[in-house]
């Protein structure tokens, strides 16, 4: 038969388009594509040949042959498997026999492909990416159990492809590409073995090359002959497919390092297998240090995703939630379609019970290591525990077990020990409902704070929490039935009899409090006499469900905008300060001092606050002024 000249489908130009110029920089994922194509072929020739004998055609021996020739520039990529007819050829090769293909090459348009070159074996399309480093493209295949010729099919992507009959012994196929000037590089055996061994590693059907080397002769001593060997480029038998018993310390270990890029070991190692609504396995790490990027946006999360033993996803977020997005690893699911896509991981069931699984088992290896290896799990906590607390926010059914793993200096144990929440409970003082925390940018400063003082004198236990995230988080929390109550916001009750008390100094400083009401209604939400203070004289607390102010100043050290949001001043009526203007205020309603006062009680609750005076340089003045007084009547 005389060569037949065809025309590829629309579908096909326009993918071979955006191949061919969109993925210069992962052109190294064709030879994956091919290995894994030839994989396949392999995998339904054996099965066939289940039920009929013909299709070994006496060669049971299932292999995937790479030949590099360097002096006719071209890389072969050959396998024994089911092979193709002439019909079957055209099908494959010339059309995308799929449904939602405009969806699909709309998506490849949409997403930067220099950045997502697993989409390319995502559609069954991979092996177009061959064009991008072959300016010519020959497939001579033969269908496996059949008599007669082989096939040849032959393209330029110009747009066409020509087919004919070709001499072919052997049932498979060989994908034979003519590379290009600039991608000889292919042809290097280190090249070669480094690209099989980084998406072709754990194929299960031998990937072997003839490799030359030059060896002392036996013969002739003194001289150098050239021998040729057949060696197999990838390991074959997975590590995560491997009994727990049959793999060391040492073999998960570099097994880690290989798919991290971590120099050092990792924390913990998690091996399982699960069966049953959906099987697959799973080999997963804790790492011992957090990578330098990892609150970053484009830090990829997720465990690399293999579909019978084939690779098909780097990172596959939809196995994983955000914040357990340190967790390193490889999942082989038997159930996924090879030619799976994120969209449809998406919407998939087994990936939600795979993504149950994992979570499951992680949040448990974390549980058993925080209560028998207490040590190692601190050292983790302090590399990933910020990103642990994400979960209670963003995981609501399993927000309880979360809380469990996280662990908090508190105005009890000192800077560098840590209780728990089930512990703070098991030590709540009798009449005590909630759980009382405080933030701030560091543990000494959050044990000076004024919003403590009713807190030391009762012995009530305060968290101290020092991450950015923990008001946003832990003010929705409730861990066992106790609300998590900041106490730097809201209004704090501690003291039953107490309130008592307050409610007769609220009648008897009733008149001063609306005054300083009136004169910082532009600044202050409210002004109420405080339970939290038993020193200081007064302070700023946030109103229940505002912005915590530590929080506040994070967002907008970041640039961020931040809605205006007036503090409640809380007034010491205990303190004599506050005595002493009440008194003033009684004999001269109008004396200009009550103005100054008020406008210095509110510029030192700021400064108490982490903030500055309204007015810095009245502040300094009126402090200056006072000094003044008091030298003089010290010196009378």
């Amino acid at each position: 038969m005389t060569a037949q000249k065809m025309e590829f489908k629309t579908e096909v130009k326009q993918l071979l388009d955006l191949m061919i110029h969109s993925l210069y920089s992962h052109k190294e994922i064709f030879l994956r594509e091919l290995i894994s194509n030839a994989s396949d072929a392999i995998d339904k020739a054996r099965y066939e040949a289940l039920t009929n004998g013909n299709i070994l055609e006496g060669d049971g021996d299932w292999k995937i042959r790479i030949t590099a020739d360097k002096s006719a520039g071209t890389l072969t990529v050959s396998d024994n498997g089911i092979g193709m007819t002439k019909d079957e050829i055209v099908q494959a090769l010339g059309t995308i026999a799929h449904s939602g293909t405009k969806e699909f090459l709309t998506m490849l348009k949409e997403k930067d492909m220099k950045d997502n070159p697993e989409l390319i074996g995502q559609f069954g399309v991979g092996f177009y990416s061959s064009f991008m480093i072959a300016d010519k493209v020959t497939v001579i295949t033969r269908k496996a159990g059949k008599d007669g010729q082989g096939v040849r099919w032959e393209s330029t992507a110009d747009g066409s492809f020509t087919i004919e009959d070709a001499e072919k012994n052997t049932k498979g196929t060989e994908v034979i590409l003519h590379l290009k000037d600039d991608d000889k590089k292919y042809l290097e055996e280190w090249e070669i073995r480094s690209v099989v061994r980084k998406y072709s590693d754990y194929i299960e059907h031998p990937v072997v090359m003839d490799i030359e080397r030059e060896e002392d002769s036996t013969i002739d001593k003194g001289k150098k002959v050239k021998t040729t060997t057949e060696e197999t480029l990838n390991s074959r038998k997975a590590i995560w497919l491997r009994n727990k018993s049959e793999v060391t310390d040492e073999e998960y270990a570099e097994f880690y390092k290989h798919i991290s890029h971590d120099f050092t070991a990792p924390l913990k190692t998690i091996h399982f297998k699960a069966e049953g609504t959906s099987e697959f396995t799973a080999l997963l790490y804790l790492p011992s240090k957090a990578p330098f990027n990892i609150l970053y946006k484009d830090y990829k999360l997720g465990p690399v995703l293999y579909v019978k033993r084939v690779q098909i996803m780097d990172n596959c977020e939809e196995l994983i939630p955000p914040y357990l997005r340190f967790v390193k690893g490889v999942v082989d699911s038997s159930d996924l379609p090879l030619n799976v896509s994120r969209e449809i991981l998406q919407a998939n069931k087994q990936v939600e019970i795979i993504k149950k699984n994992i979570t499951k088992q992680v949040l448990d290896t974390l549980r058993t290591l925080k209560d028998n290896e207490y040590d190692k799990y601190l050292g983790f906590y302090k590399e990933f525990g910020r990103i642990v607390k994400e979960g209670i926010h963003f995981d609501f059914s399993r927000k309880e077990q979360i809380a469990d793993l996280l662990l908090f200096p508190s105005t009890k144990t000192g800077r560098d020990t840590f209780t728990t929440l089930q512990k703070y409970i098991e030590g709540m003082k009798d009449g005590q409902e909630d759980i009382y925390y405080i933030t701030g940018a560091t543990y000494e400063e959050a044990l000076k704070s004024p919003y403590l003082e009713a807190f030391n004198e009762k012995d009530y236990e305060v968290l101290i929490m020092l991450d950015e995230v923990d008001d946003i988080i832990m003010s929705s929390l409730e861990y066992k039935g106790k609300k998590l109550k900041s106490a730097g916001r809201g209004d704090i009750k501690l003291d039953k009899a107490e309130e008592k008390e307050r409610e007769q100094a609220k009648k008897k400083y009733e008149k001063i409090i609306d005054l300083m009401k009136e004169q910082l209604k532009e600044d202050v939400k409210d002004v109420r006499l405080s339970s939290r203070l038993k020193d200081s004289a007064c302070c700023l607390v946030a109103d229940e469900g505002d912005l915590d102010p530590h929080m506040e100043k994070i967002l907008k050290a970041m640039g961020q905008e931040v809605p205006a949001q007036k503090r409640i001043l809380e007034i010491n009526p205990a303190h004599p300060l506050f005595g002493a203007m009440n008194a003033l205020f009684e004999k001269d309603g109008k004396s200009p001092l009550l103005h100054e006062y008020t406008q210095m009680l509110f510029d030192q609750a700021a400064l108490l606050e982490g903030s500055k005076p309204k007015d810095p340089a009245a502040f300094a003045r009126s402090v200056a002024k006072l000094m003044v007084e008091n030298a003089q009547r010290v010196a009378s």
